[in-house]
């Protein structure tokens, strides 16, 4: 029997697209089709912490420039600095591709269905997010998933991942070398054989459950954590240009949807989003981009939004919370009332215990839910019928072989 190939992401739609691939997974750093981003990372070597968090800042500010005429004359002078790094990158990326491709670099495959979630940018745009809906979808449809991510600043995702489903069938990989640990988990849990299951009518393969729960804690499917959030004035013409790659492409757009706050002294804490109507507050995040995250803050109602980034993965330090503590005395300052700091969980999962040095302002980390935007023919149930019907396809392809 050939077990199912895989591959890694080369051009998903980040959160809004899903395919299950069906070639053989290469296990290896991610490219990006927006090689621009990555231009930066050849300048690193030459820069100073600070230095470098300013040229990420910039060529963040100049990714996702509605309007490069608002740019200023440093960023615009970037550009062309940053397209030729690109071009040398995109080369570097060409000739790794075509390796794998020659058989020269050794590609693995795993003995079970895998689903790739990838991106067009950077991150902060929800891989995370939908690896989690995926998840969360495939046990309580009696499959037992293993998420594999790279672990990215000491794993924050997979912590974040790990209180989302805890209770749930759902194990967690992290690691660079995802194929070898998805061998660890397959030699500790086993895994469910697609050729030797039972099969329901809707085509997925499962095990026999025991009072709600899988009789065993076999791997029944792999999901690959490596959404694009935008304005509904875009999605028209997000539509369009995906249609000229493919017609017949089904395409899903989503958005994080706010639903509580924590304590971050208390994980198990909830607050209303309603509590934060009037408040003064500071948003405080390192994440790809923050643009969402924030506005998200200002829908709840909060009087006054002020926000202090950092670059993605950001490990904060003392003097971090120290520039913090600058700037909420500020906000204090010129509006009289104490602020109130937000992070995002992925941050609060980074460190829990930073943030608790802010005392004694207030520090809450905000919850959201991944959901998918009716578009079309293209909703929540249309979206977990096509991963049914690739996983059925799947399933069926490895009983034929």
């Amino acid at each position: 029997m050939t077990k199912s190939p895989i591959q890694q992401p080369e051009a998903h739609l980040h959160d809004t697209s899903l395919q299950q691939s069906k070639q053989q997974i290469k296990l290896e750093p991610k490219p990006s089709l927006f090689p621009l981003f990555s231009g930066v990372f050849l300048f690193s070597l030459a820069l100073s912490p600070s230095s470098m968090e300013k040229l990420r800042k910039a060529v963040s500010e100049i990714a996702y420039a509605q309007n490069h005429a608002k740019l200023t004359h440093l960023q615009l002078s970037l550009i062309p600095v940053l397209c030729f790094a690109s071009s040398l990158y995109k080369l570097a990326l060409f000739l790794r591709r075509s390796l794998y491709h020659s058989g020269l670099f050794r590609k693995h495959r795993l003995p079970v269905p895998v689903i790739s979630v990838g991106n067009l940018t950077w991150g902060g745009n929800g891989k995370t997010p939908m690896a989690e809906f995926i998840a969360r979808f495939l046990a309580d449809s009696g499959i037992s998933p293993l998420i594999l991510t790279r672990g990215y600043a000491g794993g924050d995702e997979a912590r974040m991942l790990h209180r989302h489903l805890l209770g749930r069938p759902v194990k967690i990989g992290v690691g660079a070398k995802r194929a070898a640990v998805a061998a660890r988990f397959f030699e500790r849990y086993g895994y469910v054989d697609p050729s030797s299951t039972s099969k329901r009518s809707d085509g997925l393969c499962i095990e026999p459950k025991v009072g709600g729960h899988l009789s065993s804690e076999k791997i029944g499917a792999v999901i690959l954590d490596d959404g694009m959030q935008v304005s509904e004035q875009n999605l028209k013409d997000i539509d369009l240009m995906l249609q000229q790659v493919n017609k017949s492409l089904p395409i899903f757009f989503t958005k994080m949807d706010p639903c509580y706050f924590f304590d971050v002294g208390n994980v198990n804490s909830r607050k209303p989003l309603r509590d934060l109507s009037n408040s003064i507050v500071l948003c405080v995040s390192a994440i790809g981009s923050s643009n969402a995250f924030v506005k998200g803050v200002e829908k709840i109602g909060a009087f006054y939004v002020d926000r202090l980034e950092f670059s993605d993965h950001h490990i904060f330090q003392a003097k971090d919370t120290e520039m913090i503590r600058r700037r909420l005395r500020e906000l204090e300052d010129t509006f009289g009332h104490k602020p109130v700091v937000i992070v995002t969980e992925k941050d609060y999962d980074r460190d829990p215990e930073i943030f608790k040095h802010l005392d004694p302002y207030e520090v809450l980390a905000l919850c959201s839910e991944l959901k998918i935007i009716p578009h079309r023919e293209c909703t929540e149930y249309g979206f977990k019928k096509l991963l049914k019907g690739d996983l059925k396809d799947e399933l069926q392809g490895t009983d034929r072989n």
